[in-house]
């Protein structure tokens, strides 16, 4: 794991432990029941058409503020009305500037489905989730070794939650591979050196098995990047820092959309 990877996750788990000593996990899971959906957020990926998980982001550890005036209600109805397949919410907070908040705010405007994006490394972070209004749930293989991981994955099921698993690499991949993945996400952010292409997901894609639909994330900037990562194998993009630079989001989208 990367340095910083690693930083965020120690200073997650130390906001975990405080959410706990909050709301205990016992009190929080009465709070919360299985949801009992058609599985929102894999149905939109599965979409003819281009699809985009469209994200909401204040700042990120490699690129600073990403976006000064930050309304995420404002941003997700916008992105709602350009036609996205869903949204991406980052709720972490000290590297991102996210929040469980915004998730709720923004389950409060549309129904799209709603992707919690974050380092997730505990079945109370699930609960989280849930409670919050997610639709499903990033699970990260680079911070999770094959015992949690599914059992993380297992429970996310079972509370009705879909989870984007997300790979940098051919070892991550044989490793989730192992297990009921449905839905496979391809970082193309190096994350020793923080660099950025699309041929990580390129490269890839002849590997990995039809039965999981396939994400690129990260480094998506113009419709020829999504056609290409089409023409690769993948049935969705994530796409978030040229979203949020954009003076009009919505326009943005549209643009990615159409071409």
């Amino acid at each position: 794991m990367g340095d910083l990877l690693t930083r965020i996750v120690e200073l997650k788990r130390e906001r975990l432990a405080e959410a706990k000593h909050r709301l205990p996990e016992a009190e929080l899971c009465s709070r919360t029941l299985p949801r009992v959906t058609n599985h929102p957020f894999e149905a939109a990926l599965r979409r003819d058409g281009i699809n985009i998980i469209a994200e909401v982001k204040r700042r990120s550890p490699s690129r600073g503020l990403i976006r000064e005036d930050f309304k995420p209600v404002n941003i997700a109805r916008n992105y709602d009305a350009a036609g996205a397949a869903a949204i991406s919410i980052l709720t972490e907070q000290d590297s991102f500037g996210g929040s469980l908040a915004d998730l709720r705010a923004i389950r409060a405007v549309t129904s799209r489905p709603l992707l919690r994006k974050d380092f997730i490394f505990d079945r109370y972070q699930l609960y989280e989730s849930l409670e919050a209004g997610a639709d499903a749930v990033l699970l990260i293989a680079a911070i999770l070794d094959d015992d949690l991981f599914s059992t993380l994955l297992e429970t996310a099921y079972g509370l009705g939650l879909d989870v984007l698993v997300e790979i940098h690499d051919r070892e991550e991949a044989n490793r989730v591979l192992r297990h009921d993945v449905r839905i496979l996400g391809v970082n193309n952010r190096n994350l020793r050196s923080f660099e950025t292409t699309l041929e990580t997901s390129i490269a890839l894609a002849p590997e990995l098995p039809d039965s999981c639909i396939l994400v690129s994330e990260s480094g998506i900037r113009t419709h020829a990047d999504i056609e290409r990562l089409r023409s690769a194998g993948f049935r969705a993009v994530l796409v978030g820092e040229e979203l949020m630079r954009a003076e009009d989001e919505r326009a943005a989208l549209m643009e990615l959309i159409g071409g």
